[in-house]
């Protein structure tokens, strides 16, 4: 009889932040599945839970999932938790997921803590619609696409940045949002949590030394701007992506 897949939220900083599900789930599988060990342990000490680690992350390699899945198999019962927060939300547990279910394995979500969600409802910025965009890509042509996209978004969005990425992101931002709110969240739930607001160019002079995981919250496009897009001609729109592109 096969053993069940559970996706735990962790914490995203404050070690508080965990639900007395998530603990009782951790304390009853046999194995959890971690992003980074390391990390882990130092969530399952707080806690004072002793189990077996094994590692899944972005690097895994497929004979490490079907490793997985067949522990599973043989009625074995498996936590996925990643660094912080929820599983499969811009982590590696979208995969085994996907696996799983092909497999005909039960899938259960935990709930808890996520840093997109955390972020949001304290940005002060429409929250009744919105999409999550991920980690912004490095490849050019893709990255040109999404900032089209946000470029025209009728509904709020939101990003994840890396500090040493983040002054990129928003020179590119500066380019196509204008006068629009941006709130940039940084280490939420710990020591410094921090909400800094502003349009991206002003949010650009604010953040001359970018310490900690950054959350994006961006207002949607005004509706003056994607009227004047809608309206321009098939030239005007090539002229508009050439600006655009970036070099």
């Amino acid at each position: 009889m096969n053993g069940k897949l559970y996706l735990v939220a962790t914490p995203i900083g404050n070690l508080e932040d965990i639900t007395l599900r998530a603990i009782r789930i951790l304390k009853e599988v046999d194995i959890i599945a971690s992003e980074d060990t390391r990390q882990t342990l130092k969530l399952l000490n707080h806690l004072e839970i002793k189990k077996h680690l094994i590692s899944y992350h972005r690097h895994s390699t497929d004979e490490k999932q079907e490793e997985i899945i067949e522990e599973i198999k043989r009625g074995k019962n498996i936590a996925i938790v990643s660094d912080a927060g929820t599983p499969v939300i811009s982590d590696p547990g979208e995969d085994i997921v996907k696996i799983a279910l092909s497999e005909g394995i039960e899938v259960i979500p935990i709930p808890g803590a996520c840093a997109l969600i955390t972020a949001l409802i304290a940005s002060g910025i429409d929250a009744k619609e919105f999409s999550f965009l991920g980690f912004l890509s490095t490849n050019k042509k893709i990255r040109q696409e999404k900032l089209e996209e946000i470029k025209l978004a009728k509904n709020t969005l939101i990003l994840y940045e890396a500090p040493h990425k983040l002054k990129e992101t928003l020179k590119d931002l500066s380019k196509i949002t204008g006068t629009r709110k941006i709130v940039l969240a940084r280490e939420l739930t710990k020591i410094h949590e921090e909400f800094i607001f502003g349009t991206a160019e002003e949010l650009l002079e604010k953040m001359q030394e970018p310490r900690g995981e950054f959350v994006i919250i961006i207002e949607k496009a005004k509706l003056e701007d994607r009227n004047i897009f809608e309206e321009m001609t098939i030239e005007e729109h090539y002229k508009y992506y050439e600006r655009l592109r970036i070099r």
